[in-house]
């Protein structure tokens, strides 16, 4: 598949670049997909919530009723989860909700979200950025030249570059990534990828193991 290369003013350079069949044009595999962006959610998780239960709560151990002849249910315990105040019954713990997923599975999940994106023609590529200095504004201007103002948009470099990360830090919806950072739920969540020159080889060199 070939695509067109655009300047940062959206203007097309006149050439055009390959995008590798085994990243770009494969068969996507959806519940690769979903494991991935499943994983990808559940690390973001903190699993520091905790709720007090029965054997935690701070009251008498005393029973506070006879066992038979009251016509109610049987009591042992104010703590229980029953009254006011008691513990709470199977309450959340701490955990960790991450899971592995194997390194071939990962790079089939991220070939396939390329794929779906290259068929819905949401990527374009354009040639490397370089900014003098961080300046959102020089940032701004290159969304919309690309027409992508007020959508998500997901850069993605092929080397670490400061300047044009810190230009971007501050608009909603618009994630600068390395090539190495590039993850399914990024590619997904996307309304259009921006691949810029550079990133090509890296990502060819990196998914098509």
């Amino acid at each position: 598949m070939k695509v067109a290369v655009v300047d940062s003013n959206g203007k097309d350079t006149g050439r055009k670049v390959e995008l590798s069949k085994d990243v770009f044009g494969i068969e996507p595999n959806n519940h690769a997909m979903y494991l991935d962006v499943k994983q990808y959610l559940a690390n973001q998780r903190q699993g520091t919530h905790k709720a007090k239960e029965r054997a935690e709560i701070t009251g008498s151990t005393r029973k506070i009723k006879k066992q038979k002849g009251t016509g109610t249910a049987r009591a042992g315990s104010i703590k229980s989860g029953l009254f006011k105040g008691g513990g709470r019954m199977f309450g959340p713990r701490p955990r960790n909700y991450s899971f592995k997923l194997n390194k071939n599975l990962k790079r089939l999940a991220r070939k396939s979200a390329l794929t779906v994106k290259a068929n819905d023609k949401a990527i374009v590529v354009v040639e490397d950025l370089k900014f003098d200095a961080p300046k959102t504004k020089d940032f701004t201007s290159v969304l919309k030249n690309l027409g992508l103002e007020n959508k998500k948009s997901l850069f993605v470099l092929g080397e670490p570059n400061n300047n044009v990360y810190l230009s971007s830090r501050n608009l909603k919806g618009t994630e600068v990534v390395n090539s190495s950072e590039l993850s399914t739920y990024k590619i997904m969540n996307a309304n259009s990828v921006v691949l810029f020159e550079g990133s090509l080889e890296e990502i060819n060199t990196n998914l098509s193991k």
